[in-house]
């Protein structure tokens, strides 16, 4: 089936075509490189999987509730406009802001396989090279799970947010090789292991929790392999270099906690512009929400080195600064680890199952 059939709305090209900048970089030195991007780029190696396999693709989902989330996350919830639904309308409503969210998450993580292979193409290092291209695969991995969730599991897709899409273009047309690094890894992928993170643990339902937590494992090292490559090279920029990477920072943080309100789900159900943004502003839903996203980034830009008076009063302005307090080698840590406790966990309960079956047909055979 097309996915333009199950777009919300109309995407009137097939594809986005971004010009791109910068030099393609071959380098002659194969020698061992950093130890630790290399232990990362081993990890890449050793921690690929099959989504196929790995997940429970036979679990059922409710598209009109797909993820057992309380209706009070909505933004809508407890207005007029809430109680003007009708049950029929509120369903469709779950469905639409489940499918808005898993959608910019597929079309953020086309953009990060992308990014990718542009910073395998760009970076002049050979050891960046190496995880980049296991990190690429992660990416293609992604794309495919989000895909096939929403056409599989939802049935409808939303196109890119074109706050996102700002960010993508900027990302990739920039010709200095450390761009697609800062706008990927450390932005777009810090903000989306949030977003994953925060879902992850509200979510009711085991087909998303698991297709989060496994996500996550990867994203966990993706993030941290831009901290590894841009802190040393940072430290070396004048500060005119710097501040030309502060103003990106702050920006592309911006157009991020403006992208996350998911405005086009309420244009789609015929909430007028004045309403919409009311509603989004006045929901302690969306501010905690968006507050909660940037705990992953602010201290990922600190640790690189980009924390300038203008940095921190940006993210004081977006009631964010304290996020530089946390521990991101923890987070990072519990990311890794969830994953490898979900598993655990299922193939236990897989192992019970299996010997309840396995006594039950004992049994029978005995009694007969």
């Amino acid at each position: 089936m097309s996915t333009h059939r199950l777009y919300s709305t109309p995407v009137a090209e097939d594809s986005w075509d971004v010009p791109m900048a910068g030099d393609a970089r071959f380098t002659w030195e194969y020698d061992d490189g950093r130890e630790k991007l290399l232990a990362l780029y081993q990890k890449g190696k050793d921690k690929q999987w099959d989504s196929v396999k790995r997940i429970d693709w036979d679990l059922e989902v409710d598209p009109h509730d797909a993820l057992g989330i309380p209706d009070q996350s909505m933004a809508v919830y407890g207005t007029r406009h809430w109680d003007m639904f009708s049950e029929r309308q509120r369903q469709e409503v779950r469905m639409h802001s489940a499918s808005w969210q898993f959608s910019q998450f597929m079309h953020g993580e086309q953009g990060a396989m992308i990014t990718g292979a542009r910073i395998v193409e760009t970076v002049p290092d050979l050891d960046a090279k190496l995880y980049s291209a296991t990190q690429t695969m992660d990416e293609a991995r992604h794309v495919e799970i989000f895909s096939r969730f929403l056409q599989e599991k939802i049935g409808m897709v939303y196109p890119i947010n074109p706050k996102l899409q700002e960010l993508l273009a900027e990302t990739l047309t920039d010709s200095r090789w450390d761009m697609p690094y800062l706008g990927m890894q450390v932005l777009i992928e810090g903000l989306a292991l949030a977003a994953f993170g925060v879902i992850r643990d509200v979510t009711t339902k085991p087909l998303p929790r698991q297709i989060l937590t496994y996500v996550m494992q990867d994203e966990a090292r993706h993030v941290a392999f831009g901290r590894l490559a841009l802190r040393d090279y940072y430290a070396q920029l004048s500060s005119a270099e710097l501040r030309e990477r502060e103003d990106f920072v702050i920006e592309g943080c911006y157009l991020m906690r403006d992208r996350l309100r998911g405005v086009e789900i309420w244009e789609n159900f015929g909430l007028a512009p004045r309403d919409i943004q009311e509603m989004l502003r006045d929901s302690p839903y969306i501010r905690t929400f968006q507050s909660l996203l940037f705990g992953r980034i602010v201290p990922c830009v600190k640790d690189i080195g980009l924390w300038s008076d203008r940095i921190r009063q940006a993210y004081d302005d977006m009631g964010v600064l304290e996020m530089s307090k946390g521990d991101l080698e923890a987070l990072m840590k519990q990311d890794e680890e969830s994953a490898d406790r979900l598993d655990v966990e299922r193939f236990a309960a897989e192992e019970v199952q299996r010997r309840e079956e396995v006594d039950k047909v004992i049994t029978e055979a005995a009694s007969s």
